[in-house]
């Protein structure tokens, strides 16, 4: 028994052209990413002289929608493919279809043509920085779009009721290796002790997946006179924005204080579980999320990864996350707030999904239907192959 596909649809104001992609999320593997297939239904009537193109665009954004009245770029496109659908330039090698294309195709008649990218390895992954309650414009971030017009050649305006556009989203997924077990240790002299404080931190494995609690594991061995009277466990994200400003800036995901105390000449030895979410951090403006395609929550934006020889100012936005563990340290009596100081240890942290268990990427399609505005209109049609062969 066939099972169902779901297919994304979306469809101009004037309805006389759509494009039909099979998901809305795209895995980078690392050394390859996942070919874009769809198909565009056009109508003929409307086509008369001019062509059909499709346009993959991977843009950068950062800044405001009103800069442009003062001569500033807020957008820069990273990446621009484009393909004529019809009629086929004779210099065009025709691709294989994908299983997809040909459901799609027997089952929209002659008007439909397929069209299939193949992304480069050294693109960045969809990010979007968390706009806050006050922010009306388009967020900031790195996205990926596919649009779809007639036209008598591709560097005519086109106006917005004549073209269809799709957002869509570069993914990553987790190694398969995890990652070394991340270890750091810091040590303090203080005065009139004979023996310092030394503190010792680890996780079991460097890559988490989002929503997984994560283990740090602390000892401390503490042979001062000083007397530890709080732990503080934190979970920072920290965000590169590169293209343009050269801005880096940390925002923490998530924090905890523990009431345990290390006497003096003694050691401690417990395990503290940090699980850094979203949902937790809902109103932190300028966040890195993994690209949002619709209004709905995402979640937070998984680590960048850096493959050797890439020019990272080609990426946009770099994401990489750390976990903090701080001690407050003091001596006894009523003086001790007044002489109490900080000792902190950083360990590397890396957020990731996990890669589906069957190879399966299209998991999530549901969750991420781009948001549509109101001269657009978007919908999911289920097709299967015995439902195609009886059409």
């Amino acid at each position: 028994m066939a099972t169902s596909s779901k297919v994304f649809k979306k469809t101009c104001l004037n309805e006389k052209i759509s494009i039909y992609l099979g998901k809305q999320d795209f895995v980078d593997y690392i050394n390859s990413v996942e070919p874009i297939d769809g198909v565009v239904l056009i109508d003929p009537e409307t086509l008369k002289d001019r062509k059909v193109f499709v346009v993959l665009t991977c843009a950068f954004r950062y800044g405001r929608d009103d800069l442009n009245v003062i001569g500033l770029t807020f957008r820069k496109d990273l990446y621009v493919q484009t393909l004529q659908v019809f009629p086929k330039e004779p210099t065009q090698t025709p691709l294989p279809l994908t299983t997809l294309q040909e459901c799609l195709l027997h089952k929209l008649s002659d008007n439909a043509h397929p069209f299939t990218f193949q992304l480069p390895t050294n693109l960045p992954c969809s990010v979007t920085l968390q706009p806050g309650p006050e922010d009306a414009e388009k967020a900031c971030g790195v996205d990926y779009e596919v649009k779809s017009f007639y036209a008598e050649n591709v560097e005519e305006k086109i106006h917005k009721r004549n073209s269809v556009k799709l957002i869509i989203r570069k993914v990553q997924f987790a190694p398969l290796d995890l990652g070394p077990m991340p270890r750091a240790e810091t040590i303090q002299h203080f005065l009139l002790s004979d023996r310092p404080l030394k503190i010792e931190a680890w996780m079991d494995k460097e890559v988490h997946y989002h929503g997984e609690p994560i283990s740090i594991h602390v000892v401390i061995n503490n042979g001062t006179s000083k007397f530890i009277k709080k732990i503080k466990v934190s979970v920072d994200q920290i965000i590169d924005v590169i293209l343009y400003s050269g801005d880096k800036y940390t925002k923490t995901v998530f924090t905890a204080e523990f009431g345990e105390t290390v006497a003096a000449n003694s050691t401690f030895s417990k395990s503290f579980t940090a699980i850094p979410i979203l949902a937790a951090n809902h109103h932190k403006r300028g966040l890195a999320l993994d690209g949002k395609l619709k209004h709905e929550d995402t979640n937070l934006a998984s680590s960048t990864i850096i493959q050797p020889g890439t020019n990272k100012k080609a990426l946009g936005i770099l994401v990489s996350y750390q976990v903090r563990i701080n001690i407050v340290v003091s001596r006894r009596g009523i003086l001790g707030d007044l002489t109490s100081s900080d000792m902190c240890v950083v360990l590397p942290l890396s957020l990731m999904h996990p890669k589906p268990p069957n190879g399966d990427e299209d998991i999530i399609i549901e969750d991420f239907a781009e948001l549509q505005g109101a001269d657009e209109t978007e919908e999911e049609v289920a097709v299967t192959a015995s439902q195609a062969a009886d059409n």
